[in-house]
């Protein structure tokens, strides 16, 4: 299921008052809302319900990354949150990854409710070249994106999140099907943040994201639903 307004507005903030007044303001601009960790480990389950009266899809960005059968559990337990999609770590490995998709269709089956996408993050867009060094990974930054796409497909996943820079090549090797949902999205490429591989949203989509999780450039504007608008019109 693909929005007719790609953008994902990530709302990082613990705050559930200034959440709800932005997504009040941005709702008729945006096409998903992104909760992520920040934000559930303040206020939980029952805060994300407190914003489900605005009537837009939720992307609940957790990053689930255990052992098969955590996962599993973690996903089973958001059954009372209407999320549409959610992430997990693909280097979380084969069997967390199938263990997550079959949570999902659990969620689906307890809920009656389409089930949630998972998607698997693969590369975080913080990261560089030198950083994945610093780990222990000696592959190319870009051929270790390809790697964990390709498991995150053959294990079922309904797609992945990816750097603008890996775009094309993941498009053209995972087919049109697959989500590709890209952070790491500035107005202003030469800003100065924890991003280190960004491009603008038009490029982006002209690439072939399907998605695009903005932050920073819609909530700190000065005006961020006419940030938001302008970002969805420069798409079209």
């Amino acid at each position: 299921m693909l929005m007719k307004n790609p953008i994902i507005c990530a709302l990082d903030t613990t705050d559930i008052e200034v959440a709800d007044r932005l997504i009040k303001a941005l709702r008729g601009s945006i096409g998903v809302v992104k909760l992520g960790l920040e934000f559930f480990t303040a206020n939980g389950a029952s805060g994300v319900r407190t914003l489900a009266h605005h009537n837009i899809p939720v992307f609940l960005d957790l990053k689930f990354h255990d052992i098969p059968n955590t996962v599993a559990k973690a996903i089973r337990a958001t059954a009372g949150i209407d999320s549409f999609m959610m992430t997990v770590h693909t280097s979380g490995g084969r069997a967390m990854l199938q263990a997550a998709i079959d949570a999902s269709m659990e969620v689906a089956t307890l809920t009656g409710k389409e089930r949630p996408l998972i998607i698997g993050v693969t590369v975080l867009t913080s990261l560089d070249q030198a950083d994945l060094t610093m780990v222990g990974i000696r592959d190319n930054l870009n051929d270790e994106v390809a790697r964990l796409a390709d498991l995150a497909q053959s294990c079922r996943l309904d797609g992945v999140v990816c750097s603008p820079y890996e775009i094309t090549r993941l498009r053209k090797q995972c087919g049109n099907e697959f989500v590709l949902v890209v952070p790491g999205i500035r107005s202003d490429i030469n800003a100065k943040d924890d991003q280190k591989r960004t491009l603008t949203p038009a490029e982006a989509i002209k690439k072939g994201a399907d998605y695009l999780v903005i932050g920073r450039p819609i909530t700190q504007a000065p005006h961020p639903e006419k940030a938001a608008r302008e970002i969805f019109n420069s798409l079209k």
